[in-house]
């Protein structure tokens, strides 16, 4: 029976489609794309390849990720998990490569910690990728030993002396150091490029953060500049020769993080992006063109006050980059010689923007992106340099979301904190008169992140309209996407001016006539569940609450995975300022709850540690106030399996229905 309206059960049966990535010419790409099972509570992801002729799978039954097309264009290099019953590293991924005129796919790689992000060498007979060893093991039979020996071992303790020793959802203080590897295709050898390298990659998504001189001569990467126990943790961007050396810092321009570098097409430059200052994860990022010759270093964009993102070169002067623009994420291009030679003098131009782009790539005079908006997923598009030309190459979704009535987004913005615009998307619930609806505020994390014109299948604003509602996102003071001064403002006043946006949206939706008054709530996750619970101590005007792994107590965050830089964003420190800390700590002020509220997490949250939602949940029942908990104890920050996602959507949906009908 066909859907009537966007469910939970619908958004798990929608293809999510990945970035894609072009050939040499242009004329093919290659797009990883997911879709799920909800019985089998699992993915699967497939490699399609498109180009004039349309789209059609080339990989089947096993995932396949990570696509790098062989300069020559004859075959394809990717990641996938060794079959079942096959040799060393049968539970990791390992490098794959099909051939695109028959075959099947050869398997390249046996690393007993797997392999990730591939990357041709320009001569299409070495590819390069990323795959880590043990400390004290490092070669591939010290490292599979020591995998061997931790599998047999009945003790699982894990022990550190290191101030950096979780992340997200898992312990690092036994983790193994990344390792970039070159092998040489046709006779399998295999070269370690950076033998002794004891240094942290990426830890949240390393591909992308590294890249291959256009000669071969190189690879630059992004790694960690400080050593154990990690006081404080800076990226900065090194490089290495292919021949055999020692890594190099090239970032000395900042002494805060740097990130993916990106050669010039001739070679002679090699741009990165750059923060200036430290303990503030959302300060803008510039480009910084390092020359190799001379050694110097120019900052590109320092007068721009925007963030750039996935920066690539088109040719040797021309820089094409993403940067979020007031709810979108627009496309620009920046003419690199020009900046150059005259740094500060023009920024970045914009030549695209509606929705979200991601994924950039460029070919040619071709970009090739994914683009989103609030009322479709991610699909692939192309377009020209200056934006013209954009086509729609895939329509992955569309079988099962075009006869599915969608809610009318729409952008506003109201008088919020200090008397500053702040933008709000509202979305309107299909077939329903504009006219006193029930309002559900979704609060972003962050706090620096936004609510842009995009698709979000965690937290669907689709689905919360199609049961009923209407659905505000307000992007309050702190958020990404209005400037470096307009993020940075809320450091040390989580609970200030977000508060003040969010009770004046509030406002402005009901004497504009929109929202009822008397049936209305707020939902957050992260640092949304933090004003969850802040807004619990502040206002009573809501009927309920929905708090998902929400910040309650400041004081307590110390047991997080990351703590250099609380102090600046919270406003002290549990042994020095308790009053900076306790001025918009949620569970000092506890004793203004009233309001109902659903609190959720998962139990493999190291970000905001589990135990944040039972002392909220405490506190609640010791002052006999309504609240239910519920946790997954195989979720980590988010719900990210198929059946936990739908029971997480019940759960939220059937807590709404009971206080707002």
């Amino acid at each position: 029976m066909p859907e009537d309206r966007l469910t939970p059960e619908l958004l798990w049966k929608l293809p999510r489609v990945g970035s894609p990535v072009p050939d040499q010419t242009g004329a093919r790409f290659v797009v990883p794309v997911t879709t799920y099972d909800i019985e089998k509570n699992e993915g699967l992801t497939r490699l399609w390849l498109g180009g004039d002729g349309g789209l059609r799978p080339i990989t089947s039954d096993t995932s396949a990720t990570s696509p790098a097309w062989n300069p020559n264009g004859e075959s394809v290099a990717f990641l996938r998990k060794t079959p079942a019953g096959d040799s060393a590293g049968a539970e990791k991924q390992q490098l794959w490569l099909l051939p695109l005129n028959g075959g099947e796919p050869r398997k390249l790689t046996d690393m007993p910690l797997g392999a990730s992000d591939p990357k041709w060498l320009p001569d299409g007979r070495r590819i390069a990728f990323l795959s880590p060893l043990h400390e004290g093991h490092f070669s591939i039979e010290a490292t599979a030993a020591e995998v061997e020996r931790r599998k047999e071992s009945k003790v699982k303790a894990r022990t550190s002396e290191n101030r950096f020793y979780r992340f997200w959802d898992h312990w690092i203080c036994d983790d193994p150091f990344m390792h970039i590897w070159l092998l040489e295709v046709e006779t399998n050898q295999l070269t370690d490029l950076t033998p002794e390298l004891h240094k942290l990659f990426p830890l949240m998504d390393v591909s992308g953060s590294w890249d291959i001189a256009p000669d071969g001569s190189e690879i630059a990467f992004t790694a960690e500049r400080n050593d154990p126990p990690y006081h404080e943790l800076t990226s900065g961007v090194y490089a290495v020769p292919i021949a055999g050396g020692e890594p190099k810092l090239v970032s000395e321009w900042t002494t805060s993080n740097a990130m993916r570098p990106r050669y010039s097409p001739d070679g002679k430059w090699l741009v990165h992006g750059a923060q200036a200052e430290q303990g503030f994860y959302a300060d803008k990022v510039r480009l910084v063109a390092f020359e190799r010759a001379s050694g110097n270093h120019i900052v590109l964009t320092e007068p721009w006050d925007y963030s750039a993102g996935d920066w690539e070169f088109a040719d040797n002067s021309t820089l094409v980059l993403l940067a979020e623009d007031k709810g979108a994420n627009a496309v620009y291009r920046l003419d690199f010689e020009h900046a150059v030679n005259s740094p500060g003098e023009i920024d970045p131009q914009q030549v695209a923007r509606g929705g979200w782009y991601s994924g950039l790539q460029v070919r040619g005079d071709r970009l090739f992106t994914t683009r989103q908006h609030h009322r479709s997923p991610p699909e692939v598009f192309t377009l020209k340099l200056d934006g013209s030309d954009e086509q729609q190459r895939s329509e992955f979704t569309q079988p099962l979301l075009s006869e599915i009535p969608l809610a009318e987004p729409e952008e506003h913005y109201f008088e919020g904190a200090e008397g500053r615009p702040v933008q709000m998307w509202l979305l309107y619930p299909h077939g329903k008169e504009r006219k006193n609806l029930p309002l559900v505020h979704m609060i972003h994390g962050g706090p620096h992140g936004s609510f842009g014109d995009q698709w979000h299948w965690r937290w669907c604003a689709q689905a919360f309209a199609a049961e009923g509602y209407l659905v505000a996102m307000v992007n309050f003071h702190g958020s990404t996407g209005w400037g470096n001064e307009f993020a940075r403002c809320i450091m040390a006043e989580w609970g200030k001016k977000p508060y003040e946006d969010i009770a004046g949206a509030t406002d402005y939706l009901v004497e504009k006539g929109l929202a009822d008054p008397d049936r209305m709530a707020c939902a957050g996750g992260s640092y949304g569940g933090y004003m969850t619970a802040w807004i619990a101590t502040q206002t009573d005007r809501f009927k309920c609450l929905v708090n998902h792994a929400g910040v309650s107590d400041l004081q307590a965050q110390y047991a997080r995975d990351v703590t250099p830089g609380r102090e600046k964003a919270l406003g002290g420190e549990p042994w020095g300022d308790q009053e900076g800390l306790d001025r918009y700590n949620p569970i000092r002020h506890s004793k203004n709850f009233k309001t109902p509220m659903l609190v959720i997490h998962g139990e493999q949250d190291y970000r905001v540690p589990y135990t944040q939602a039972l002392e909220t949940y405490n506190a609640y029942h010791a002052q006999k106030l309504e609240a239910r908990l519920v946790v997954y104890p195989d979720e980590n920050h988010w719900v990210l399996k198929p059946q936990n996602s739908l029971h997480w959507y019940g759960e939220v949906f059937a807590w709404l229905k009971r206080y707002l009908g």
